[in-house]
């Protein structure tokens, strides 16, 4: 059901007028294993896309970090991305990222880029009935205001309340994902979006779905957790499509995993997560 509060919502229009080769690949990029998620959406939207996938790992988590650091960390990757694989859109797969340095992105280079804030956001207003609504995140992203400015600007008559959620990166980022510890932590920083009784949440780091089994539970059958990672790989689609980019065919695609830190655990871990698309892992260093 999709209720009156959004605007109508179109492709930007940051795109260059020119052609551009559908062979080139679609980079997308996080502070680790969190962006698996829009990875794996867009690999099962657009099965014939190039994906070539960086996991700054050596550098995670990204919540605790200032502003300043995520922004350098950013801009240091996005540059890395264009100047090595050559993409035809950049999607920064990382909440905290893309709060604090999309603009900045779409401002430094000639190709797209997308964030995961506005698709997240637009999918948890359609779900909503009550209008109270949630979104948990990490420090960085919640200090930042993003979600609650753009809330405002979409949809001034909901109440969003916002909950920061630290720990929860570094129980994926180990594989604890259905721990007692992980659960005692969730019924602990869950506290105030319960308390404004939310019938919607927006898990609002794209490390967050990996725990939504807990946080399903915590937070009880009657509200809808809502992810941002399929209403990425949409907006991807809609962007491609506007470039003229369409990949259909030809030699099967490639999925290439970059990780700045250990290349072992990041396969080992991340093919739990993805799937069998993360068959190896190339290592980088800063």
């Amino acid at each position: 059901m999709t209720c009156g509060w959004l605007p109508d919502y179109g492709v930007g229009a940051f795109y260059p007028e020119q052609m551009v080769s559908a062979d080139r690949p679609v980079a997308m990029f996080d502070s680790g294993f969190g962006g698996l998620t829009v990875a794996r959406a867009v690999i099962d939207l657009l099965p014939n896309e190039h994906i070539v996938y960086f996991g700054d790992t050596a550098r995670y988590p990204y919540g605790p970090r200032t502003h300043k650091e995520v922004r350098g960390f950013a801009r240091q990757i996005a540059e890395w991305l264009i100047a090595t694989h050559d993409p035809k859109m950049i999607v920064v797969a990382c909440n905290t990222a893309s709060a604090v340095a999309l603009d900045e992105l779409q401002a430094m280079v000639d190709v797209p880029v997308i964030g995961v804030l506005e698709p997240g956001l637009r999918s948890l207003l359609e779900v909503t009935v009550t209008g109270r609504v949630g979104m948990i995140g990490t420090v960085g992203t919640v200090a930042s205001g993003a979600y609650q400015e753009l809330s405002h600007a979409l949809a001034p008559g909901v109440s969003l309340t916002c909950a920061a959620c630290p720990g929860f990166v570094e129980f994926v980022e180990r594989g604890e994902t259905r721990s007692d510890q992980v659960h005692v932590l969730a019924e602990r920083l869950l506290a105030p979006v319960q308390d404004a009784k939310v019938d919607s949440l927006l898990l609002g780091c794209t490390h967050y779905p990996f725990l939504a089994r807990t946080i399903g539970d915590v937070m009880g059958r009657d509200v809808v957790l809502v992810s941002s990672a399929d209403e990425t790989a949409f907006e991807v689609q809609r962007s491609i499509a506007a470039l003229g980019a369409d990949r259909t065919g030809g030699e099967p695609p490639t999925r290439r995993f970059v990780s700045s830190g250990d290349v072992e655990t990041f396969a080992r871990l991340g093919r739990q997560l993805l799937g069998p698309e993360l068959d190896a892992v190339e290592a980088h260093q800063w």
